[in-house]
């Protein structure tokens, strides 16, 4: 499973890096993102662009840390 922990990197970079590791997984394989904040806005344009290839399961649900793991079906 990658790791990637968004809270260390500048707002602007912070979704285009998920995209690119998320490109990165092959079936099976699985991101988890630690962050700020909820990332939920990252989900609606993931589901949209690439419908059923992702499960998005929350990890841990703040306030401070936010956990997803995002597995490639």
């Amino acid at each position: 499973m990658l790791e990637l922990d968004v809270r260390v990197l500048p707002p602007p970079k912070k979704h285009v890096t998920i995209h690119e590791k998320l490109k990165q997984l092959k079936p099976g394989e699985a991101l988890r993102i630690t962050n700020d904040h909820d990332p939920r806005p990252l989900r609606y344009p993931l589901d949209a662009e690439h419908p059923g290839t992702f499960e998005w399961t929350y990890k841990a649900q703040g306030p401070e840390i936010w956990r997803v793991q995002i597995d490639r079906k």
